[in-house]
């Protein structure tokens, strides 16, 4: 486990507190409101939520928005805590990710996290959201043409469920484990959370 006592205390809780309020700032909330409405009222508001109500456009924008405060939580802690390393990598995404999965600002009712996970992941360890979006690219098509009429579950929680353990073998080896081990294991929280019919 890294090592979070060599961390400085203030500067790291400050980067922690704003990657958890990036996180807050759900784009799919924020983008159905100002179109007079709440996705969560119908949906999931990350980026497969808002393509099934508001269409390909709407969605791609969201994702990119999710995406972005991933990456701002990370250059913030990459520019605040220089030293920070992988202990530091792992508090900044587990709190984008929950800031997502569970937004102050809208009720701690967000989305599953896989967009702000990214976006941290792209700026913390590149190799390891390499391998994921690797085994996403083989594993979603295969699903589909596959395994997805029978277990009737979408596809992109199934290649999540694949690619994860991919990337943390890939982190384990290269580097980057502990800051995917840190956003996943918050996802599952969520995921859980859902399963059981939470908001």
């Amino acid at each position: 486990m890294p090592d979070l006592s060599a961390l400085p205390p203030a500067p790291t809780l400050l980067v922690t507190v704003a990657a958890f309020l990036l996180g807050s700032l759900v784009s799919g909330v924020l983008y159905s409101r100002a179109r007079g409405a709440d996705i969560r009222d119908r949906d999931l508001p990350g980026g497969s939520g808002t393509w099934r109500q508001f269409g390909r456009g709407a969605a791609a924008l969201v994702t990119v928005g999710d995406i972005v405060k991933g990456v701002l939580a990370a250059l913030l802690a990459r520019a605040l805590v220089p030293q920070g390393g992988e202990a530091l990598a792992a508090l900044v995404t587990g709190a984008v990710v929950a800031g997502h999965c569970y937004p102050v600002f809208f009720g701690f009712r967000g989305g599953g996290g896989i967009a702000p996970l990214l976006g941290a992941l792209l700026v913390f360890t590149p190799g390891v959201l390499l391998a994921l979006l690797l085994t996403a690219a083989v594993v979603i098509p295969t699903y589909k043409a596959t395994l997805q009429s029978r277990l009737k579950l979408n596809a992109v929680p199934f290649a999540t469920a694949v690619a994860v353990p991919v990337g943390l073998l890939v982190g384990a080896l290269t580097g980057g484990f502990w800051p995917l081990l840190a956003g996943g294991a918050v996802m599952a929280v969520r995921a859980a959370h859902l399963l059981r019919g939470g908001a």
